[in-house]
Order: C-alpha cells, then structure tokens, then sequence
C-alpha cells in the first residue's frame, strides 16, 4: 500500500537525519574542527532541506494524482446520476436502487445547514463520504462492487435529531446478459 510505503520512507529519512547530527556532534568534539565541522553542517544542512523538498513535492504529486475528486462542474460522469438533499433530520435520495459495477455520480447538497453524507456498506463500514452544504453541490461518485443494503447516516452534527438522519438503499448485482 502506498501510504506504508511512505511511512517507511519518512521513518528512514529521520533516521538518517538522526545520524548525520550525530555524526555532527561526535566531529565538533575537538576544538581545532569547530569551524570546519560548522561549515559541513551547514553544507549537509542546505543539501537536506533541498533532498527533502524535491522529496516532498514528489511524494505530494505521486499521491494526488489518483486523487478520488471528480470534476465539480459540467454534465454528468456517470451512467447512474442520483440527487442526494440533506435536510434536519433527514435524507431525500432521488433513486433508491442501483447496479453493481456501475459508477454511481451522487449530486449532494443541503437545505439548511452543514451535513456529512456518508456512505456505510452492508458491513456496517464508512464506504465513502463528502460534505453537503447549503448553496454547493458535491459530486462524489463511487462503484459499488457489492450488492446488498447501505445506509446514508450524517457524520456531522446538525441539531438534536442529527443520530436519526439514516436512509438506505440497495445495491444489486449486474444482470448477467451484460445489462443493468
């Protein structure tokens, strides 16, 4: 998985950070070097940060390219186009049935206050989420690969009903002639 990946390259690179002042600190003991050994710090220093910049910006780019965001604006990108409207203390889907295998392009937003739309699948975990907010419309499209009952629930609270704010709706499996 990338982000282990990642993990493992920043714990690498502070141990490596962490030897080189250790490497400093054992060098500057004697006080003829303390000038020379300034200046390699300070050498080693400007290298680092450069290393760890070009690191960074790469790393940045490598994980915001399959940055999961569709496009906000323009027709719709998928075959099955659902409008999704929070509004205190409840869910109004325009379409309550879908086809697995198929994107699914939820149109989100609310009529009120600030909603979380977030999708729980059959096993009871968060599938995917986004915000619904009065005046903006979320696109937030998904593939469900399961079929089977999921739940819409609001993950951010929105007044003393907010733990009822619950709609499901189902997802089937593909016909297998191909169509859906």
């Amino acid at each position: 998985m990338l982000q282990d990946q990642v993990w493992l390259a920043t714990l690498v690179g502070i141990g490596v950070i962490a030897l080189g002042f250790l490497y400093a600190i054992a060098r500057s003991r004697s006080p003829g070097d303390a000038q020379q050994v300034q200046k390699r710090a300070y050498t080693v220093r400007r290298w680092w940060f450069l290393a760890l910049l070009v690191v960074g910006v790469g790393a940045n780019w490598i994980s915001f390219d399959p940055f999961p965001l569709p496009v906000q604006s323009g027709p719709a990108q998928a075959s099955q186009v659902v409008d999704a409207v929070g509004q205190q203390w409840s869910w109004q889907l325009s379409s309550s049935r879908f086809t697995a295998g198929v994107p699914v392009e939820f149109h989100v937003k609310s009529d009120d206050v600030n909603h979380g739309f977030a999708i729980y699948g059959p096993d009871g975990r968060i599938v995917t989420q986004t915000q619904a907010m009065p005046g903006f419309t979320n696109r937030l499209i998904h593939t469900f690969s399961q079929p089977g009952k999921y739940r819409v629930l609001c993950l951010e609270y929105c007044g003393l009903a907010h733990h009822g704010m619950i709609t499901e709706f189902e997802v089937i499996a593909a016909d297998k002639g191909g169509r859906s």
